[in-house]
């Protein structure tokens, strides 16, 4: 008899999952309040859920200033996040459908490519106010990516730690590959356009650790203590 996960008994609560999907869905870090107003309940009932959630390290939690008044809480998808037990596998079986599809109309990588542009310019990139690393970072969290940050003094590398697709992958590496390449530059596209992709790096999707590199102005913004 399988024995849920601490991550899944968290999620089998309605409110936790609700705020769960609903923190993916915005791809930002998001207050209490706005969270309790979104999911129309009282803000010290959400809190506790989602204090929940950081214990069993499927969100995280920052203080967020502000120019008046106390700081407050602001949460976010932990990159680490295994809502499943597993890492999150990114609908796997409609993956693998449209990636037959693509095959059967023999699709070439470029084109693959230039539609996960367009895909990654249509990406919710959150809050303006935060630097443009922080929501490129936050974005590639909860695409279900694990990010983590390597800076150098010139380049910003994300070695990432999980393969949302590595269900598919094995079907067309070059194709899905090139669809998350795509994607990555729309989203700089979005975010930051003067920040640009320099490199990227495609690894086993079993092991992942896929690396993308930029250099730009959002190399300066990437914290240094990570």
């Amino acid at each position: 008899m399988d024995v849920p996960s601490p991550a899944q008994e968290a999620l089998a609560q309605p409110t936790r999952a609700r705020l769960f999907a609903l923190l993916g869905s915005l791809h930002r870090p998001a207050p209490t309040e706005e969270l309790a107003e979104r999911v129309g309940l009282h803000p010290n009932g959400v809190r506790v859920h989602l204090e929940r959630l950081a214990e069993d390290g499927l969100v995280t939690r920052d203080r967020e200033r502000r120019a008046r008044g106390r700081p407050r809480d602001a949460w976010s998808i932990n990159p680490d996040a295994q809502p499943g037990g597993d890492p999150p596998t990114a609908y796997a079986e409609l993956a693998r459908w449209l990636i037959r599809t693509l095959l059967t109309v023999h699709a070439r990588t470029r084109d693959v490519e230039a539609v996960g542009r367009e895909i990654g310019r249509a990406l919710p990139v959150g809050d303006g106010d935060a630097p443009a690393e922080q929501r490129f970072h936050d974005v590639l969290a909860t695409l279900g990516f694990q990010p983590e940050r390597e800076p150098s003094a010139d380049r910003l590398t994300y070695r990432l730690r999980n393969c949302p697709y590595r269900a598919v992958v094995r079907e067309r590496q070059q194709l899905i590959c090139g669809l998350h390449r795509g994607v990555t530059r729309g989203l700089l596209d979005s975010i930051d356009a003067k920040t640009k992709l320099t490199g990227f790096e495609p690894k086993d999707p079993e092991q992942a650790g896929c690396l993308v590199e930029l250099r730009g102005p959002m190399v300066a913004q990437a914290p240094r203590s990570e």
